[in-house]
């Protein structure tokens, strides 16, 4: 994949939808669903867990209108934000940490010490290809605003960075919650972070997990569906994806079994087409109809760019 074909499939994803609003997923856990502006790059889902030290905020999106969603979300709970979880390096992830950090210069921030790798690698190729497009004559008006937006989030540097660094999963005691965290590496990128909350049975997957399909830009995709096994020993009940409505065990164990047919498909050489057609039938109501049209724009561009190299 060119990181000129990379924004463009970017842009080709946004679409418009209503502002996210925060949906209660369990007792003291709240969803900020992301969402997808249309000329603009998509914020990935937030989740914000209630602890006795404060708040866990889980990823924060991308844009800053999400991130003021999640200040909005703490100034009525009068509550601080503690924590920052990051599943991942990911702009649409991460890119909310530096105006969390602002209003809340207590704030901790956890993650994998993926990003560093990535602000050196793919991260450095992309801002090179977003200057030197940048540079270009005939650039329409809403794609260089994107791109600056896009430079202004790799310009805060040190601020989207983590404090603490996730080496090994295992259970943590977070802003006084108790909970667990898992750690995939080299999955969906180098490092994936994820998160599980005894007390209410709810599993945080991140990007491991997404919907309309899965989103491998960065992926290993054998170590991912492994990853995806090890999710499926977890005792959850409800699980939030990075981007997607919250899933059900019944709806994850579908998406699972899509996810390796998916793969298997691109592997034995099946047209993108056929593969296309092949997960909308598997993953059947988690992906409505009125979607099934952009889903189709993805997995064609993901079945030639990435799942066919990494077989």
């Amino acid at each position: 994949m060119t990181l000129r074909q990379m924004t463009l499939v970017l842009l080709a994803m946004c679409a418009v939808t209503t502002p996210c609003r925060a949906e209660l997923v369990a007792d003291g856990i709240h969803l900020l669903p992301g969402r997808f502006v249309r000329g603009s790059q998509p914020d990935g889902n937030t989740v914000i867990i209630e602890a006795p030290d404060g708040l866990i905020v889980v990823d924060t999106g991308r844009h800053p209108a999400h991130a003021q969603a999640i200040l909005d979300f703490a100034s009525r709970a009068r509550r601080p934000v503690a924590v920052i979880v990051n599943t991942h390096w990911h702009l649409d992830h991460l890119g909310g940490n530096p105006r969390v950090r602002r209003a809340h210069p207590g704030v901790r921030v956890w993650s994998s010490d993926a990003l560093a790798g990535a602000m050196t690698g793919f991260l450095a190729d992309y801002r090179a290809h977003l200057e030197g497009a940048l540079a270009q004559a005939g650039l329409d008006t809403s794609s260089a605003a994107t791109m600056r937006a896009e430079l202004a989030i790799l310009d805060q540097g040190e601020a989207l960075a983590p404090d603490e660094i996730v080496a090994a999963p295992g259970a943590r005691t977070i802003a006084g919650r108790e909970l667990v965290l898992g750690l995939e590496t080299r999955a969906v990128t180098a490092g994936d972070v994820w998160l599980f909350d005894p007390a209410t049975r709810v599993l945080i997957a991140g990007d491991l997990v997404t919907l309309p399909v899965p989103l491998p830009d960065t992926a290993c995709t054998s170590r991912w569906r492994s990853a995806l096994d090890r999710l499926d020993e977890v005792d959850f009940s409800r699980l939030v994806p990075g981007h997607g409505p919250v899933m059900t065990r019944e709806d994850f164990a579908r998406y699972r079994a899509a996810f390796g047919n998916l793969l298997d498909r691109a592997a034995a050489d099946s047209s993108s087409t056929a593969c296309a057609d092949g997960w909308l039938h598997d993953i059947g109501p988690l992906v409505p109809a009125d979607e099934h049209a952009f889903a189709r724009i993805l997995l064609h561009y993901y079945v030639d760019n990435h799942l066919r190299p990494a077989r």
